[in-house]
């Protein structure tokens, strides 16, 4: 199987990123949705010098970036947003893009559960007949309760996709939020099938895979009987912030972030952390998942 990376939970120059990846034997990554942020041709070259794909991205939704938000003007700045990141997708060769219809940390509704759908189908298809023009596939995402309380769970999703009517629209699962949401996370895979697009790896803490309770061996061969031979997986953990005397004292992040990002980083649950602590969690991460099968 192939595995790549998302890069937001660490802002630091992608020349730094990729380096890492390479020099720990990653496929790819799955860049931040912030196109804006990355000379394009500069990243693909890098890309091309480390012998690394960009597999696609993922939507990076701070508040403001919301497919069904009551206000018409977010509504069309979303699709904007979102279509902007299908461009750099492209631009990188990549073929996949995971989008979160809303606002991610917002659990409370804006309108009835109708109007939201309506909101979402409508947005959704918008940006995958942008998408289809790069044939870039769209997985949609569910998150856990406390992130969002719209699309929780892979059948939602699937439904979703349904409505959209798109044939690029699928379904993107992540290890950590099934394991919250669903009642059986291994049939919510095998449910999913041949509409999954990409799968996210974080144990069940949310920690790197193998420092939780997760059996890692048991989801790969599940990903396999789905359907989902080739991946990619993509290593999303989110390790949380000690703030307890219990903390193991670090050295400097050596990084910075914008307020935005730091935001998005700390409602998370995690903080900057140094680079040869973030390093560690790396390459834990493909040792575990090469160890267990993929």
């Amino acid at each position: 199987m192939h595995i790549c990376m998302h890069n937001w939970m660490r802002p630091e120059p992608v020349e730094v990123t990729i380096q890492r990846l390479s020099r720990l034997g990653y496929d790819g990554i799955q860049i931040m949705g912030e196109p804006r942020k990355y000379d394009w041709k500069h990243v693909r070259q890098l890309l091309d010098d480390n012998n690394l794909k960009c597999f696609g991205s993922v939507s990076i939704m701070i508040a403001g970036r919301d497919l069904i938000h009551q206000d018409v003007y977010y509504r069309e700045m979303s699709v904007r947003y979102v279509n902007e990141c299908l461009d750099m997708v492209a631009a990188l060769g990549g073929n996949m893009f995971t989008l979160v219809p809303n606002e991610v940390g917002r659990v409370t509704p804006r309108a009835t559960p109708e109007q939201e759908w309506e909101w979402a189908v409508e947005g959704v298809r918008q940006c995958a007949r942008h998408a289809a023009q790069y044939g870039i596939r769209i997985g949609l995402e569910p998150l856990n309760r406390f992130e969002t309380n719209f699309l929780n769970r892979h059948d939602q999703a699937l439904r979703l996709m349904e409505d959209v009517g798109e044939p690029n629209v699928g379904v993107a699962l992540d290890a950590f939020h099934i394991n919250i949401e669903e009642a059986d996370p291994y049939q919510a895979i095998l449910n999913t099938g041949k509409h999954l697009v990409d799968f996210h790896v974080a144990d069940n803490n949310r920690r790197p895979p193998g420092e939780g309770a997760l059996d890692w061996a048991k989801l790969i061969q599940t990903l396999k009987d789905a359907g989902y031979p080739n991946g990619p997986l993509t290593v999303e953990f989110v390790v949380p912030f000690d703030r307890s005397p219990l903390a193991e004292k670090d050295e400097d992040a050596g990084t910075e972030a914008s307020e935005a990002e730091l935001k998005f980083i700390r409602d998370h649950g995690s903080d900057l952390m140094s680079d040869a602590a973030y390093t560690k969690h790396v390459e834990n991460s493909i040792r575990h998942l090469r160890a267990c099968g993929a």
